[in-house]
């Protein structure tokens, strides 16, 4: 007979030997009749279950059954599916008798079972037991350990389950607790590197597998090298089941490799290579490291040309190893004509080089550069223009010096470029010797007597100044003199150059009216002399035509002169006493041709002029400087408007004579350097104040040039 007793939300039921389904969350269990005393003969089993992710809590809130040993008349019994976990009788635990007391079971699943037996008598009615349970959410995140982890990597949990994550590089494996990696794609083509497992030497991914592929051109062998530290899972009696090391090498393969030897040094023999990597969901083995290197094919021995070298310079050299072939200072590679600096080589795939070694070939400055009015000699007879050779740099003597003042010795350097010490590679210049005619003028006497005339070359800077308007009605026709600077500037004086207007506006004569003769010594050959054209007039700024203050002015030549013994310059003047302007009673020379000889009508009111001289060769007297005191004091004594200004001074005779004639205008009033002994240009004829040369008590009037040295530099060197 069964009874039926239900409750909300538990379920009574009385039967002998019934089973009773429980999947609520919770709920409450008493036996039959609680809290009355409880049936004889019966047995009822309730069957608890929960959803996966959660555990069952049951406890006791009454428990009075019939104390028996060993619980062997009426009991509760708590059991999952294959294990009894408590039997509990009486109401007190004893020696031989448990009672559940205060005690909370919970289950190891989402299953419990709890019976309850009595037997034939209940004589002293017991009352049973009243028993709640519940479901409670259980966290497999906290109760994993390393012989069972839930999760590979991160463990997640929620009310009811869980959920696992990888770390970064990781993917999740199709079981959903596995970190796998993804590496599949792993190329190599550099001549060296190293290759592991991932995180080695911590344990590798599980679910993996991984290809790792050495890539590199034809002509490379590549070799592998294990660390010695090696652990992959192995199997003691079969092979390789798990996890494995496989190597493709050609038509050569290596393994299935695993456990905890290393496989050492491998030599493929092989440009390509495969390494595949393979593990399952289990173990945690510390994985593989191993690097790789490649050898090449060797080429033929490699010699340095004579006179070079090979960087790297080594014993044996293996495909697309690369060498560069230089020379050693002096010289040059050659290579199919071509001269360069460095020549690069690479051994080849079939043991031969790219290119043969080129020669190594002495560098060659070639000639010279020409040095203008200079030559240059070799130190050997051969001329030899190689490296360090030298060569030395000489001016055409006695007409031209050096500048700057060098022994100019240049030397091929091993750039290819003559190079002097002192100033690299600029040349010298040969510049135009001043002041020293290589015909030696007649020593100064005391007195003299009469002009005389010039031997051809005593004053080679005399220059004759022709002056033509033809297109002037009468024609315009005037000579002066001038004195030779450098190899492009005359000096002479600015009357001699000025136009002849009436209202006695300072401008110059066109330049196209005017020729410069050099190197002239008779008037009637002028077709012997040098002639040249005028590039550009320049007259002192401040001259005064009324005054002849200021008389000087430059005339720069179209094209240059060459020097020789009858065409050389004068000296400018340049030490201090120099400057201070010619010392009274110094002697001085003054050469000219003479207007008269020229026939000239137009210039000679103040214009000195060698009017009493016959002759048509150059013409030159010796005159004496005159106190500047005295020579003002004589022309203060004449009638007229003459004024000797401190850019003036005098030269000549008290008592007069024709040996007080000047030559012509514009000419040099020349003294020699007592230390150098160079002919110095003190003065240039300018004026004077008698109407016939050599006139008593009447000086020749100069320039005074030291006065005018800076304005000369700004002009020269404008």
């Amino acid at each position: 007979m069964r009874f039926f007793l239900i409750f909300t939300p538990f379920l009574w039921l009385l039967c002998q030997g019934d089973v009773i389904v429980l999947r609520e969350m919770y709920g409450e269990i008493r036996t039959p009749n609680f809290p009355d005393s409880y049936p004889s003969e019966t047995e009822v089993t309730w069957n608890i279950t929960v959803p996966e992710g959660f555990r069952i809590k049951l406890y006791f809130i009454h428990f009075d059954l019939e104390p028996s040993y060993l619980c062997e008349y009426d009991y509760a019994k708590v059991e999952t599916d294959e294990q009894i976990l408590f039997v509990f009788c009486g109401r007190e635990s004893t020696d031989t008798e448990q009672a559940p007391g205060q005690q909370v079971i919970v289950s190891p699943g989402n299953f419990l079972s709890l019976t309850f037996r009595s037997d034939f008598s209940n004589e002293e009615r017991y009352t049973g037991f009243d028993a709640h349970y519940s479901a409670v959410d259980v966290d497999e995140c906290a109760e994993q350990n390393d012989e069972d982890m839930v999760c590979d990597h991160h463990c997640h949990n929620y009310i009811g389950g869980f959920y696992c994550s990888c770390r970064f590089g990781y993917l999740l494996h199709s079981d959903n607790r596995t970190c796998k990696v993804e590496c599949s794609d792993n190329l190599y083509t550099q001549r060296s590197g190293i290759i592991s497992s991932a995180d080695f030497p911590s344990p590798y991914p599980k679910s993996s597998d991984c290809l790792y592929r050495i890539e590199l051109e034809e002509g490379f062998v590549i070799n592998l090298q294990f660390d010695d530290n090696f652990d992959i899972e192995d199997h003691p009696d079969v092979s390789c089941p798990y996890d494995y090391l496989k190597i493709k090498a050609g038509r050569k393969e290596y393994g299935p490799i695993c456990g905890v030897k290393s496989p050492g040094r491998i030599e493929t023999e092989s440009n390509s290579v495969q390494i595949l990597f393979h593990s399952d969901n289990s173990g945690e083995n510390g994985g593989w490291r191993l690097s790789y290197t490649v050898t090449g094919v060797s080429c033929s021995d490699l010699r340095p040309p004579t006179n070079g070298k090979i960087e790297p310079s080594q014993s044996e050299y293996t495909f697309k190893e690369q060498v560069v072939v230089t020379c050693n200072p002096g010289y040059r590679i050659i290579k199919d004509s071509v001269e360069m600096e460095s020549f690069q080589i690479e051994c080849r795939k079939d043991g031969t080089w790219s290119n043969e070694v080129p020669r190594c070939q002495i560098v060659n400055c070639h000639s010279p550069k020409e040095l203008e009015n200079g030559y240059v000699t070799f130190s050997t007879s051969e001329n030899s223009t190689t490296y360090q050779s030298t060569v030395t740099y000489l001016c055409q003597e006695p007409y031209y010096s050096m500048i700057p003042n060098i022994t100019a010795e240049y030397t091929c350097n091993a750039n290819g470029m003559w190079i002097d010490s002192e100033i690299e590679d600029k040349l010298p210049v040969c510049q135009p010797v001043c002041g020293k005619p290589t015909q030696p003028l007649p020593g100064i006497v005391k007195r003299i007597i009469g002009g005389r005339n010039a031997e051809p070359g005593f004053f080679p800077w005399q220059v004759l100044i022709v002056v033509e308007d033809m297109s002037r009605v009468p024609e315009n026709k005037w000579f002066g003199g001038g004195a030779l600077l450098s190899d492009f500037w005359v000096l002479t004086a600015a009357h001699v150059l000025k136009s002849l207007r009436r209202d006695n506006t300072v401008i110059p004569v066109s330049k196209e009216h005017v020729t410069i003769y050099l190197g002239l010594h008779d008037v009637k050959n002028k077709h012997d002399a040098v002639t040249r054209t005028v590039e550009k007039i320049i007259l002192h700024e401040s001259f005064d035509p009324q005054t002849y203050n200021h008389d000087i002015a430059l005339v720069k030549l179209k094209e240059k002169v060459v020097m020789n013994q009858f065409i050389m310059p004068i000296c400018l003047p340049e030490l201090e006493y120099e400057l201070e302007g010619p010392q009274p009673n110094t002697l001085g020379l003054v050469a000219g041709w003479g207007i008269s000889n020229l026939n000239n009508t137009t210039n000679e009111v103040i214009n000195f002029d060698m009017r009493t001289s016959s002759h048509n060769v150059l013409q030159y007297v010796k005159l004496p400087v005159v106190l500047h005191a005295e020579c003002k004091q004589s022309y203060n004594s004449r009638s007229g408007n003459y004024n000797v200004t401190e850019n003036m001074f005098c030269a000549g005779y008290y008592e007069g004579g024709k040996d007080t004639c000047l030559g012509d205008s514009g000419g040099a009033f020349i003294i020699q350097d007592p230390d150098s002994k160079r002919w110095v240009a003190q003065g240039l004829v300018s004026w004077g104040g008698a109407e016939d040369c050599g006139s008593k008590q009447v000086y020749g009037v100069y320039t005074k040039v030291s006065n005018y040295v800076n304005w000369l530099d700004n002009q020269l060197n404008a």
